[in-house]
């Protein structure tokens, strides 16, 4: 769904006193929105075009640390610029921020070409690769979160102690729980609806705090690009009632991680379902069977893009509905990828490896570009896993940790050539990073472990 905005609207929105702000957002490496606040007079007035920013912001870590390594960016080459040109196609109104507008962009080089490893980029190249195939990507991502009592600012002064859950219990579909929490969650569906994302609901997860916001699915692009503002608004709605959310895709091992469970179909161009097959036992067609085979057969080198930090890795745990095995399923919730809408035009597949940590444009890339090839080399799909997932011997897992998922990247063919030798490279360096920052860092767990007993 395209944004609620067009330009001639927005000048007379301006023109009428009711829109003073434009942000003009990048997505950076992980997945946030970086960019500017436009003074919105100067905006309509010929300023929305394009704007400039530092290429580091494709080169920073989570901290936004200039972390060196990387070809793209670095000391040598001066930190120049990009150019942030606008999307007009994305131009929102921002209800929860007084008089504000928000726009996305692309990152370009210099030249106005595209940055390779810009995250919207690198999913724009695999959506016109399915298009040129004859398919339109369809997806939806789900977002899980942990909602908290406690201010960012709170939290930060007692060094992200005490963290307080708004539900003291277990609150999936749990209707009363969920009441208590409408100050933030009501605010949340009504301010994206506002912002021209389909909400469809919000319900309590499968722990205390714990929430899910469902949006309508779309097109390949705009369903990463209503994710990434979705977890923005999420942000910002709470911290402006004095809480917090996590998007961590695990902040306690004791409770359940928060997943981004990714469904996808193709559909053809002029509107009909490719996936979809009456006469077959699941009602899939041979076309969903290549493309799901081509997501099995590279599950473990696309796991950096679907499980990004140290602590994405945490969540894959038995028993608490996080995946540890990349097979494939229907319906069943204990497999990595899971055959959903059996015998409907609405058959898909569900990825249930990412963590709600992930960039959403790289996790909609990795996975389209993995079962397009599966539909190149008509890839057979293996045999239905069936069962519990997590007892099941000698199958095809989840990588354990990141520098496990960063080796098989940096070792992958198909990658290289979907995405480019050097946007491979830039994103394992990122992995690499992470991990040498965890290595050093001495930690609670560390310090209670080991300092009177070791």
């Amino acid at each position: 769904m395209p944004g609620n905005l067009t330009l001639a609207e927005l000048k007379a929105a301006v023109k009428a006193g009711e829109i003073d702000t434009v942000l003009v957002a990048g997505i950076d490496m992980q997945g946030r929105l970086m960019g500017k606040r436009f003074h919105a007079q100067f905006f309509v007035d010929g300023g929305w075009e394009e704007t400039h920013c530092c290429n580091y912001l494709l080169a920073v870590d989570m901290e936004m640390n200039t972390v060196q390594g990387y070809k793209s960016s670095n000391w040598q080459t001066g930190y120049g610029d990009y150019i942030l040109k606008t999307d007009m196609s994305t131009l929102r109104r921002v209800p929860w921020l007084e008089g504000t507008a928000m726009v996305l962009g692309d990152t370009l080089d210099h030249h106005h070409n595209p940055v390779p490893h810009a995250p919207r980029n690198i999913l724009k190249k695999q959506v016109e690769r399915a298009r040129a195939m004859g398919f339109e990507a369809m997806m939806a991502t789900e977002l899980e979160f942990y909602l908290f009592e406690n201010s960012y600012e709170s939290l930060r002064d007692n060094h992200f102690t005490g963290l307080k859950p708004v539900s003291a219990y277990n609150e999936d579909y749990h209707i009363f729980q969920t009441t208590k929490e409408e100050d933030v969650m009501r605010a949340v569906r009504n301010g994206l609806y506002g912002a021209g994302i389909t909400i469809e609901n919000s319900k309590g997860e499968a722990d205390a705090g714990q929430e899910e916001v469902n949006y309508k699915y779309s097109d390949a692009l705009d369903t990463a690009d209503n994710h990434s503002i979705v977890k923005h608004g999420i942000k910002e709605i709470a911290w402006s009632k004095g809480k917090s959310v996590t998007f961590m895709a695990k902040y306690d091992h004791r409770k359940a991680g928060s997943s981004s469970h990714c469904h996808q179909s193709l559909w053809t161009l002029d509107g009909k379902p490719a996936f979809f097959d009456d006469k077959d036992k699941h009602g899939m067609s041979a076309l969903m069977k290549h493309y799901i085979a081509g997501q099995l057969a590279y599950a473990r080198e696309m796991t950096v893009f679907l499980a990004p930090y140290v602590n994405s890795y945490k969540r894959f745990t038995v028993g608490m509905f996080a995946p540890t095995k990349a097979v494939w399923s229907a319906d069943n919730r204990t497999a990595g990828f899971r055959v959903c809408g059996e015998h409907t035009k609405a058959i898909r597949v569900e990825c249930r490896i990412p963590g709600s940590d992930v960039n959403p444009y790289l996790t909609c890339a990795a996975l389209l570009a993995a079962g397009l090839d599966g539909i190149e080399q008509k890839l057979e799909l293996e045999p239905e896993m069936q069962g519990d997932m997590y007892s099941a011997g000698d199958v095809r897992e989840i990588p354990h940790n990141l520098r496990e998922a960063a080796d098989l990247l940096n070792g992958s063919a198909m990658y290289r050539k979907a995405f480019g030798d050097d946007v491979v490279d830039h994103y394992h360096h990122a992995a690499q990073w992470e991990i040498s920052e965890t290595d050093r860092v001495v930690t609670d767990f560390e310090i209670q472990r080991l300092l009177e007993r070791a």
